[in-house]
């Protein structure tokens, strides 16, 4: 793994944390967080579409199923915590 690729991944990790939670709850998680979040997320939305057969291509798209990751991964944490 080169440093450019680690980078990019906490890049699109920290910005899918921030959308996530601009989406669910009106702000972020701070910075740790939200790269937790992120990280977590595009682990979690990847491995998904991967399964349903569908690819991401650049950095939107990564990013994109990022998005869609953490957005899960925070439902199921909400839906643990009650």
């Amino acid at each position: 793994m080169s440093l450019q690729y680690f980078l990019t991944f906490l890049l699109i990790g920290g910005l899918a944390g921030w959308i996530s939670g601009l989406i669910t709850k009106g702000r972020g998680f701070g910075l740790a967080g939200n790269m937790i979040v992120g990280i977590v997320g595009a682990f979690i939305g990847g491995s998904i579409f991967s399964l349903v057969g569908i690819a991401a291509y650049g950095f939107i798209g990564r990013l994109i199923f990022a998005v869609a990751g953490a957005l899960l991964f925070v439902y199921l944490l909400r839906f643990i915590k009650k």
